[in-house]
Formats: structure tokens, C-alpha cells, sequence
């Protein structure tokens, strides 16, 4: 989610409700994510997708909503068990089940694909986002997905915008849109390298 107007002399990353630069990891705690903070990044995440301006990435956007929606169920539920993103996934693995877990794995996997789409492009100041994004495709998401989800998120990859139209609606100052979005795909790249070891720990994999 974003207020959608960004401040003079910010960015759109300034829009955010939550950023996952405000997102603590509690370090003496095994690295612990407390989930509502999380989840309201994620949320605030998913935006890009509209900043992207096709319809095509809807189904991207839907997926990831879907599964922060689950996610936010189960700590509905049991709130108490489920502060952090690894105490409701371990109580609910308890309670044999395992939706919750399921969905915070795919989401890692959708939160992974902008990621490492967003930081190729960052890093190859001449590569144009559709490049970039098919790239991440390949190595995030493409390997789960079925034969007939691949040529949906194929043609997403083909409808992003250029990327001189793409970077000039993140913010009017090009430097501090650059340092901005490099800090806040740092931090999302340290969580998604947390969750992705703590799932797999915990045998979460499909």
C-alpha cells in the first residue's frame, strides 16, 4: 500500500505505509520477524506492481496479496503464537498444518522475484526492466511454476515500461531515488535470505 503522492523532494519510496527498511530483526532472537510489520510491508511492497502500470502484472500482484492474506489468518487466529513470522509457522506446524507456511513460502518466493528483479536493474544502468525482471523470473518463481502459469507471468515480464518512464515516477531527484531503492532492497534481500534457510529448515519446500 502507498499514499500514492509522494512528498516534495522524496520518492515514491517515502509513500510506503511500511518499509522493509523499518521492519526490525530481532538478531538475539534467532532472527526473528515480527509478522505484522511484515506483512504490512509486504502489502506496501505489492504497489510497484501499479507503479509498473500493466494489467499483466495483476496476477503477480493478486498471488502476493493472497498469501499475505493467509498468512495474516493464522495470526488472526492465534495471535499470542504467532508474533513472529517463525512462531507462526513452527505453532502451526504443531497444530499439523501447514497453509500458513505454504503461503509465507510463496510469498518469499514473489518478494525474491522483485527483489532480484529491482536490484539487476539497479546494478545495469542500461538494462531495461523487461530484461531484468525475465532474469529474476528465471531463477525465482519460473522453476515452481506449471506450464500454465509461465507464459502469464511471461507476458507481464514483456508489458514493464521503459526504464527511463519507470525511474522518472519514482521520484524527480534520480540520486536519491538510486540510494533510496538500494538501501530498501538490501533490507529486503536480508529477509528474504532469513526466510528462505528458516523454511527450508523447517522442510518447507513446495
Amino acid at each position: 500500500m502507498s499514499t500514492g503522492q509522494i512528498p516534495p523532494g522524496g520518492t515514491y519510496l517515502n509513500t510506503l505505509k511500511r518499509s522493509f527498511t523499518d521492519v526490525p530483526v530481532q538478531a538475539d532472537n534467532g532472527n526473528a520477524i515480527p509478522t505484522t510489520e511484515f506483512l504490512e510491508a509486504a502489502e506496501s511492497l505489492v504497489s510497484i506492481f501499479d507503479v509498473l502500470g500493466s494489467a499483466a502484472f495483476s496476477p503477480v500482484k493478486s498471488d502476493m496479496l493472497g498469501n499475505v492474506e493467509k498468512i495474516r489468518q493464522r495470526f488472526l487466529a492465534a495471535p499470542t503464537e504467532s508474533e513472529t513470522l517463525q512462531d507462526l509457522v513452527n505453532n502451526e506446524q504443531k497444530a499439523k498444518e501447514n497453509k500458513a507456511g505454504q503461503a509465507l513460502l510463496w510469498l518469499v518466493r514473489g518478494l525474491e522475484f522483485t527483489c532480484k528483479g529491482l536490484a539487476n536493474n539497479v546494478a545495469a544502468a542500461d538494462q531495461e526492466l523487461s530484461t531484468s525482471f525475465r532474469a529474476a523470473y528465471d531463477v525465482t518463481l519460473k522453476p515452481h511454476h506449471s506450464f500454465l502459469i509461465k507464459p502469464i507471468f511471461s507476458a507481464a515480464m514483456s508489458a514493464c515500461p521503459y526504464r527511463k518512464d519507470f525511474y522518472t515516477k519514482l521520484g524527480d531527484d534520480q540520486d536519491k531515488v538510486n540510494a533510496q531503492l538500494k538501501e530498501y532492497l538490501a533490507a529486503l534481500e536480508n529477509f528474504v535470505n532469513i526466510l528462505k534457510a528458516f523454511l527450508d529448515s523447517k522442510g518447507i519446500k513446495k
